[in-house]
């Protein structure tokens, strides 16, 4: 998107806003070259006849429209939070269109403007996006030259399209403009076939290194997040908040609010909050409001919680089995036991939680940091009880998300309080609120077994995984004799949990990674040598050589230095890390000295947008690997601040290097995750290599390094 079309997409009105009644919808677009489409493959595969909803209405969550002036309009329910997407789905759009990337400008999560989207998270938006929006270009580009061809009386098959005209082929003296053709039409088409699409030979814009369309924006102060929002006579909401997770209103006291001069109380069940149009005097009258909590007894605390959940969860299931457990363990030479240990994490994003909106004519209008626009919308309706049509959430940019965004807490107390005080409303948590209201990663256990032969061949590979799930825990070693549990149990936590960033992928990868570590130290043979032996995944084995070819795996360590790798799939993505480290023996702090990524995500539609996010995802790893950790006594967060909450600085990030397997060809695959989950094993086994300290628990502090190696 051009720099200086952002604010006015992302803040400008319609006189008729559109519902999202599919044939209104339809109705309502403008002239233009229309190509309506599902994000699933029945749509691009099976067409229009196969996806309609039950009165025969077509079913589409997305659509393309080169308009009259020429330029391009995609409207999706994704959203943009600084992963890049907004750059790269339009890349895909110029390349099979066959226009300037500056002339296609995206239009991102807005309720009224978009077709429905489930929500923006799992690495899903690329994967599933891009090769869609591929397709439909490609069908534009088809009926613009089909219309060329009658306005030229030439046939089709002479014609080519570039840089947005529609020229005779050898001859650019014949040409017509996009704009020309689509101006007084209107036509709707879906995908009723599979379009050609390009190959790689043939990219122009697709593989190009490209800074997000977007940048310029942010780093100027121009782009505009929930916060930013200010509306004519708003006031500004501060809630008054328990001191325990999970607490009750009993009573309040509102005699300290008369110091106080046009200040409003709202009160609805247990929210009660405090407006103003000042934000520092509602915050100040806010710290006058007394109110009696009732608090949830403590059941666990830091020191408690993993005994905690090994006596707590029940619950548990088989995610895959084969062979025999018991004859794996008979036929090995050497077999290993041990637990594995990951807290809670926050996900910490600059912008906190916050919401703007107002009620005119009935209908609520909604500025929200949010991965779920329409999840919102019907949160909000059901909350509110309004019809859905009277919900409207606008496009916005994130300031971050990882997955704690989806929930939308903060949107529903926004809208209560807005509908209450009958004013337009602002809610800006603060830090203390996000770090209690967020939801944390939740905090797991897991225990694992392995064995190996002789010859040093994985032979039985047992693991059992409290609280993480299954992401990414499908073997890609090969063990003939092999189980996986899930023990797993609602509301056993002393707070929210919920999505982080990969969720669960982080600590069953460490858990894994540091096990295959351990088995290889055991039987002395080398870690890389140990993997390259035992992988069955020919795609792993091309990534790890990679990852330890640019690392130089075998180049002399310096005194206190260590290596370490780490192997994950997510997203469809392959990783391997390998890190090296300096430990203070004396201190036990840990240096992060290099980080080596590489990746197999298939095609990597623009590889400045893959390094950028494969080095925030490795920044914010180190953050729960060496760092990050929640201190709590039940529902008592005791973690408020940054101050208490260490996140990877600019100081103590080291030198990070990423490359990509080629694969121009293949579909691209998620990137927005799937570095996360490799760096707290990497640097676990890293520091072992350095000091012979072996941590089974993260964060990996100085404390538990000096524990480990006897000089705690």
């Amino acid at each position: 998107m051009r720099p200086d079309k952002i604010n006015e997409l992302y803040f400008s009105d319609v006189n008729e806003p559109i519902i999202y009644d599919r044939r209104k919808f339809l109705k309502k677009l403008g002239k233009g070259i229309i190509v309506i489409f599902s994000l699933s493959e029945l749509s691009l595969l099976q067409g229009w006849s196969q996806n309609t909803t039950a009165d025969n209405e077509p079913n589409f969550n997305a659509y393309l429209r080169v308009k009259e002036d020429g330029r391009v309009d995609c409207y999706t329910g994704k959203i943009e939070m600084g992963q890049g997407v907004i750059t790269s789905l339009a890349q895909a759009i110029a390349e099979e269109l066959e226009v300037p990337l500056n002339t296609v400008d995206m239009i991102m999560g807005d309720t009224d403007l978009c077709p429905y989207d489930a929500g923006t998270w799992g690495s899903l938006t690329t994967r599933f996006a891009d090769p869609v929006l591929r397709a439909a270009a490609a069908e534009a580009r088809e009926i613009l030259i089909e219309l060329a061809a009658e306005k030229l009386k030439v046939s089709p098959e002479i014609l080519e399209a570039i840089d947005g005209k529609i020229y005779i082929k050898n001859d650019t003296s014949k040409s017509v403009s996009f704009a020309e053709l689509t101006k007084g039409k209107k036509i709707v088409r879906s995908l009723k076939k599979k379009p050609n699409i390009k190959k790689s030979k043939d990219f122009k814009i697709i593989g190009k290194p490209i800074i997000s369309t977007d940048a310029v924006a942010k780093v100027t102060g121009k782009a505009k997040y929930s916060g930013d929002i200010k509306l004519p006579n708003m006031v500004y909401a501060t809630v008054v908040r328990p001191t325990v997770f999970g607490s009750k209103k009993l009573k309040v006291d509102t005699s300290g609010l008369s110091a106080f001069k046009n200040v409003e109380l709202i009160e609805d069940g247990d929210l009660v909050a405090v407006v103003h149009s000042d934000p520092e005097i509602s915050y100040k009258a806010s710290k006058k409001v007394k109110v009696s909590w009732e608090a949830p007894k403590t059941k666990v605390d830091n020191n408690t919680l993993f005994q905690y959940l090994e006596d707590t969860v029940k619950e548990k299931k088989i995610f895959i089995e084969e062979g025999s457990i018991e004859e794996g363990r008979q036929n090995s030479s050497t077999v290993l036991e041990a637990n594995y240990h990951d807290g809670y994490v926050a996900h910490a994003p600059i912008e906190t939680h916050s919401a703007t909106c107002y009620f005119e004519n009935g209908k609520l209008t909604m500025w929200a940091s949010t991965q779920t626009p329409f999840g919102t919308r019907e949160q909000l309706a059901k909350e509110l009880d309004i019809p859905l049509e009277n919900v409207h959430i606008k496009q916005i940019f994130l300031g971050g998300g990882f997955g704690g965004k989806i929930y939308n807490k903060q949107a529903i107390e926004a809208a209560k309080i807005a509908k209450l005080c009958g004013k337009p409303v602002q809610l800006v948590w603060s830090r203390k609120e996000e770090f209690m209201y967020d939801r944390f990663r939740p905090a797991a256990l897991m225990k694992v077994a392995s064995g190996v032969d002789s010859n040093g061949k994985l032979n039985v590979w047992e693991f059992d995984i409290y609280c993480a799930g299954t992401r990414g825990t499908k073997l890609f070693y090969n063990v003939p004799n092999n189980r996986t549990r899930i023990f797993n149990e609602d509301n056993i936590h002393p707070f929210s949990t919920g999505a982080w960033r990969a969720p669960g992928n982080n600590s069953t990868t460490f858990a894994r990674e540091s096990h295959i570590d351990v088995t290889a130290h055991a039987v002395g043979i080398d870690p890389l040598k140990f993997r390259l032996n035992n992988l069955k995944n020919k795609n792993m084995v091309t990534v790890l050589e990679l990852a330890a070819a640019t690392f130089d795996w075998n180049r002399k360590k310096e005194d206190g230095h260590g290596y370490g790798i780490a192997l994950g799939e997510d997203a469809g993505t392959l990783v391997a890390i390998i890190a090296e480290v300096y430990v203070d023996k004396t201190t036990g702090v840990v240096e992060t000295v290099k980080v080596v990524c590489a990746q197999d995500m298939g095609q990597v539609v623009n590889p400045h947008g893959a390094k950028v996010q494969t080095e925030g995802g490795i920044t914010m790893g180190l953050g729960y690997a060496l760092y990050e950790d929640i201190k709590f006594n039940g529902g008592n967060i005791k973690t408020k601040n940054f101050n208490r909450y260490e996140i990877t600085k600019f100081s103590t990030t080291p030198k990070i290097e990423c490359v990509f397997i080629s694969k121009m060809d293949s579909k691209p695959e998620g990137g927005g995750e799937p570095a996360i989950i490799c760096v707290g094993g990497a640097i676990a086994n890293a520091v072992f290599d350095a000091c012979g300290a072996r941590v089974n628990q993260m964060p990996i502090t100085p404390k538990r390094i000096l524990e480990a190696i006897g000089n705690g």
